[in-house]
């Protein structure tokens, strides 16, 4: 399936489609399995498109007897509320950021370091290799389940509606919305802004009431849910990769024989990867679309900013925290360059 950037555009005349279909429809109650999934994320963005196919594939590979129904757009509640349904099994399946599941477990958050990645290549390298392999396995401890591939959520940018963050100098006293976790909150605060943790579900009427001033988020984010609407500037900063895990409730995974789990496992895997290239994909085209929508943007240097948070002891900071092997692990993927 070829995604335009067009189509994951179209999410309105989708969404009624989308919710009939899985929410409440007929047919998921002659299955023998069903299970609900929740995100965040509006209904046209690439996570719920190739979750979408996926499950479809799902139901017809096992003879309709698993069923996934969608959650979009924070339907279910916070991400906060949908962590505490998933560990419970008011949901079987979620996809949460680590930076937020680290607020269950602590370590999950070591992709989410300021200015770590430089690129993709080092990415996607190290989230399917030995650092990928080490949050799974704290994530395990944690009595959920977690699919091998990470969606991809992208490099976060900032936005605002006072004017460009060109040097950390433009942080200084910023008030930012920043999601429940925190290494976003002490990252932010090595730079001297005012970071308000402030659940997705939020964010737009934050910005919109001047709450906060801005906001980051990828771009893809930024797109599909509209911010552009209540933000005038974006500054490039790629200060941090994100993505999303895909999480299940240990209960409600044991309790589907081996054979129909392969399935589930392997066809959300693969729509993971697939994901990922939308978002690569998306991702080329959204600077000049949001710009053809009033957003203003400026490109900013790593360096300055890595400093600052490196003279500000964040980084130190946070070694002390995941502990020596798991900060070892990370160097390894991404290069001693974090100090």
């Amino acid at each position: 399936m070829t995604l335009s950037r067009r189509r994951l555009m179209q999410g309105t005349a989708a969404a009624a489609t989308f919710g009939s279909f899985y929410i409440g429809g007929a047919r998921a109650q002659t299955a023998e399995f069903t299970y609900k999934y929740a995100n965040n994320l509006p209904l046209s963005h690439p996570v719920n498109v190739r979750a979408n196919a996926a499950v479809e594939k799902i139901k017809a590979e096992t003879n309709g007897r698993v069923v996934i129904q969608i959650f979009p757009n924070n339907q279910l509640g916070s991400d906060t509320d949908m962590l505490s349904q998933v560990r419970s099994g008011g949901v079987e399946f979620f996809t949460l950021s680590p930076l937020i599941l680290s607020t269950l477990v602590p370590n999950a958050s070591l992709n989410g370091i300021g200015f770590a990645f430089p690129n993709y290549d080092t990415v996607w390298k190290a989230m399917d290799g030995e650092l990928g392999a080490y949050v799974r396995g704290q994530i395990g401890r944690a009595n959920l389940v977690v699919m091998d591939k990470m969606w991809d959520n992208g490099f976060r940018q900032m936005t605002s509606s006072k004017g460009p963050i060109n040097t950390p100098d433009d942080l200084k006293g910023f008030k930012i919305r920043v999601p429940v976790s925190p290494l976003w909150t002490s990252m932010f605060t090595a730079f001297q802004s005012a970071p308000a943790s402030i659940n997705f579900a939020e964010v737009y009427t934050a910005l919109q009431t001047k709450v906060v001033d801005g906001q980051e988020n990828p771009l893809a984010i930024i797109s599909t849910a509209k911010l552009f609407e209540v933000q005038k500037y974006c500054s490039v900063t790629n200060h941090m990769w994100d993505g999303f895990w895909f999480l299940g409730n240990r209960r409600a995974w044991d309790r589907l024989p081996a054979d129909l789990r392969t399935i589930v496992h392997n066809n959300l895997n693969a729509a993971a990867v697939l994901e990922r290239d939308d978002v690569a994909k998306l991702n080329a085209g959204l600077r000049a679309d949001l710009t053809s929508k009033g957003m203003v943007f400026n490109d900013t240097e790593a360096a300055p900013f890595r400093e600052a948070l490196r003279k500000a002891g964040f980084y130190a900071e946070w070694k002390k925290k995941y502990g020596d092997e798991a900060w070892a692990i990370l160097e390894k993927a991404v290069g001693s360059t974090l100090g």
